[in-house]
């Protein structure tokens, strides 16, 4: 953890005049428990002003939603508990279930929708008849905390999310150019590629944590936000294509078949690259040279000559992300729409695609499901009082963290944020708030915990402690309109919170929680599950909105990779070579109705085998693959002078390099045609 700046102070300042601002008029406005006002504004405030603003809108949506369905569901079932019981765990499942689908903002209408309709109904199944009066009363203090936290992050020193981006991206870029140099350059670097690969992946993903708080933003750079998604989605494409680029360099230098005029072309790309230069007129003249290198495939192209012309093909598409990106970096540090027409424009239509698992989601839905049912259980069978804030809060820790891995360490560090709250909530209940008579002097008695606590929450390590002792603390607290410390009730609340959460912790590290290398695996299954339907005819019908769905995962596998250990995680360079057989799978099929019969023929046998390989457990490709591969690439040479022909030998030849990069090069059965521009 790093020292405390301004910065730091300045949020916990907001932090806590918006809790204030929130408190007092709560009690300006009579609502019956104020302090939930107040937890509000500590649950909903973000050091970023637009990640709390982007979240806003959804939070008083989903609260509204959670009150509806209480008032639905409480005063029909209070007389069955069980019923009750099943009725709202039901709930606040399927409410998780679809959050964890959406990776936006917009997944806090179901997730606050879910476990809204717990933290209203369980309290009051004591009083049915009052139902309606404390939802509403417990919707007004949501919503007003949720408004007061929005509006002081707004006009009290917004913090902007936009020098973060330029920040990250300026950093993201340069460790993307100094990678392709090295290809570029031949290097063979100490550095493990690969690491660096999947690294380049994670941090991509990661701005989708940025891109969203920036359409919020209300500073003029919101502008961008468009700019920022396409980016985002180009970033990723440079991955498979820079990484096709160093297979099809190396291939040609194993096999000593790599153009002088081309080695020339590689090192005017690399100073290009290294100068920073953003001119067209210089993009245009690279491109140029690498269509002057383009050889004459003829009927029979030998495999040196498939091999150029992929890397040609690939060098044009690598300059026209990089001039793209360098556009789109520009709109985001000028806060400027695009108006500029891409010309790696695929990428645009493609960057609302996300991986949705469905699995996990149904996982953590069962979590909490079961939870909220042991929970309800201990506090029927006991006759708990104030037992109602076990499955309560067990409802809020499980949806909480439910995005994790193992969401069970989290919810047991929540549990001692809990722990945390009661003794300071004790200490202020017992002994400081007998003391203070009016508001300010409420506001004052507060101020030293709450501060402290929000110069914590803008520490990433400590936030989410800082956090829960802020809004558990508050919630024991019970701030009335005047003073009521009974003991009894606060131990027993207390209790209760703290016991709600280790259940929650048990019970979903017993049915929930997976190891990290676990949800890589799995998300590797996924992305072959993808490649399957793909070459079988099925799911994305554009190469590169497939690449785009398994970027997306390698990209959520790479900061999980840490986990493993160093022997164990051999399976990862795989990764971005599934990605490149992705993109040409899906253009074999759809070129394959453009090919002569015997071509077509071939190729459909090709998708037919690789729709078995990737169904298959990961392993060796089956030993008749690569024949299936040689055997579509010697039909297809025939149509080698149509442009689908072309196009489908390019294909093949990605497929050959990303299944079989060990294996020794293609000869053709047929009789081979010189081509005497591979020396020039």
């Amino acid at each position: 953890m790093t020292l405390p700046g301004w910065r730091d102070w300045a949020f916990a300042l907001k932090t806590f005049g918006a809790g204030m601002l929130a408190l007092f008029l709560a009690f300006w406005i009579d609502l019956p428990n104020p302090y939930w006002a107040l937890g509000t504004v500590y649950i909903t405030s973000q050091v970023l002003a637009g990640a709390t603003r982007s979240k806003a809108l959804y939070r008083v949506l989903g609260t509204l939603l959670g009150a509806v369905v209480t008032v639905a569901l409480v005063p029909n079932l209070v007389n069955a508990p069980e019923l009750l019981t099943l009725a709202i765990a039901t709930w606040v499942a399927t409410c998780l279930y679809f959050s964890l689908l959406d990776r936006t903002p917009r997944s806090y209408l179901m997730m606050l929708g879910g476990y809204t309709a717990a933290l209203i109904g369980f309290p009051a199944v004591g009083d049915p008849g009052t139902m309606f009066d404390v939802a509403v009363a417990r919707a007004e203090e949501i919503t007003l905390g949720i408004l007061c936290a929005s509006l002081v992050n707004t006009i009290v020193l917004p913090q902007s999310v936009a020098p973060v981006i330029s920040g990250r991206l300026d950093l993201w870029l340069r460790d993307a150019r100094g990678w392709v140099i090295d290809v570029l350059g031949r290097t063979r670097a100490t550095t493990d590629t690969q690491a660096t690969r999947l690294k380049l992946a994670s941090d991509a993903v990661a701005f989708d944590a940025l891109a969203t708080p920036l359409r919020y933003d209300m500073t003029g750079a919101e502008r961008s936000a468009d700019a920022m998604a396409t980016l985002r989605q180009h970033m990723l494409m440079f991955l498979p294509i820079a990484s096709a680029v160093s297979d099809r360099i190396e291939t040609l230098e194993r096999a000593s078949a790599l153009p002088q005029r081309l080695r020339t072309l590689l090192d005017a790309m690399a100073a290009w690259l290294a100068s920073g230069t953003t001119e067209q007129a210089e993009a245009d003249r690279l491109k140029a040279d690498a269509d002057a290198l383009e050889p004459g495939l003829g009927e029979r192209p030998s495999w040196d000559a498939l091999v150029l012309a992929s890397l040609l093909a690939r060098l044009r598409d690598f300059i026209d992300l990089r001039q793209d990106a360098r556009i789109l970096q520009r709109h985001i540090a000028d806060g400027t729409p695009v108006t500029e027409d891409l010309t790696f424009r695929y990428t645009a239509a493609a960057r609302t695609i996300r991986h949705r698992d469905h699995g996990m989601a149904l996982l953590s839905a069962l979590g909490v499901f079961l939870t909220i049912l042991v929970t309800c259980a201990i506090w029927i069978a006991t006759g708990w009082p104030h037992g109602s804030a076990a499955p309560m809060m067990a409802a809020v820790g499980c949806c909480f963290f439910a995005a994790q891995d193992d969401p069970a360490p989290f919810i047991v560090s929540f549990a001692n944020s809990a722990i945390v709250g009661a003794l300071g909530a004790g200490a202020y209940l017992f002994a400081v708030l007998p003391l203070a008579t009016t508001f300010e002097m409420l506001a004052l008695a507060l101020s030293p915990a709450l501060l402290a606590c929000g110069v914590f929450m803008a520490q990433p390590r400590t936030a989410p402690l800082a956090m829960g002792a802020a809004v558990n603390g508050s919630a024991m607290i019970a701030l009335q309109g005047s003073y009521t410390g009974d003991f009894a009730a606060f131990t027993n609340a207390s209790v209760a919170v703290i016991v709600g959460m280790w259940v929650a912790a048990i019970v979903t590290r017993l049915v929930r929680s997976v190891g990290a290398g676990w949800s890589a695996r799995r998300l590797r299954a996924v992305n072959r599950r993808s490649l399957a339907r793909a070459a079988g005819r099925q799911g994305a019908q554009n190469g590169l909105e497939l690449a785009a769905l398994m970027l997306d995962r390698v990209g959520l596998i790479a900061p999980r990779l840490a986990a493993l250990p160093s022997d164990d995680a051999e399976w990862t360079a795989d990764l971005l070579a599934e990605v490149r057989v992705g993109i040409n799978v899906v253009e074999l099929r759809r070129d394959r109705r453009q090919l002569s019969e015997p071509a077509r023929a071939a190729v459909e046998a090709l998708l037919v085998a690789l729709s078995r390989h990737f169904a298959a457990e990961p392993g060796k490709p089956a030993p008749g693959l690569l024949d299936a591969v040689d055997g579509a690439l010697d039909a297809v040479s025939r149509d080698a002078r149509r442009a689908a022909g072309r196009a489908a030998l390019m294909g093949l030849v990605g497929v050959r390099r990303g299944l079989f990069p060990d294996a020794p090069p293609y000869r053709s059965t047929l009789p081979t045609t010189t081509h005497p521009e591979l020396a020039a």
